[in-house]
């Protein structure tokens, strides 16, 4: 369902791995008699129209019914917590000039990388909070 790397890819707006999340959060979500029901259908294709109309936008994540919100604001606390430093290290490290220059490039651009990742998965939080 994620793909090859098992992991979703999200924007600043949305999610860029939008069906897999959908069709994920949706099995997830299901009770055991749900999920029998939705598996014996013929395919996966039969709700392709509503979850075409329906864009995981910043926004449709706030208004995700509870239980996927939960699901996804454990998921992404288990994404910080793998990270070895909290996002606050991360912008001290950036913000502190002398320390950040010591730095290789690549170490810089890790850094960088990292911190941005860090807050989309924070305003993440926020959404499904």
């Amino acid at each position: 369902m994620v793909g090859e790397e098992g992991a979703f890819v999200l924007g600043w707006d949305e999610v860029l791995t939008e069906e897999e999340l959908s069709v994920t959060l949706k099995v997830l979500c299901m009770s055991e008699e749900e999920f029998k029901e939705y598996k014996e259908q013929d395919g996966w294709e039969d709700d392709s129209e509503e979850e075409e109309n329906s864009t995981l936008s910043n926004e449709a994540l706030s208004r995700l019914k509870t239980p996927c919100k939960k699901l996804l604001y454990d998921s992404v606390l288990l994404t910080l917590e793998s990270y070895g430093s909290d996002l606050k290290a991360e912008q001290d490290l950036l913000n502190n000039k002398e320390a950040f220059e010591k730095l290789s490039r690549r170490e810089q651009q890790a850094l960088h990388v990292r911190y941005g990742q860090k807050r989309i998965l924070h305003q993440l939080l926020e959404l499904v909070r």
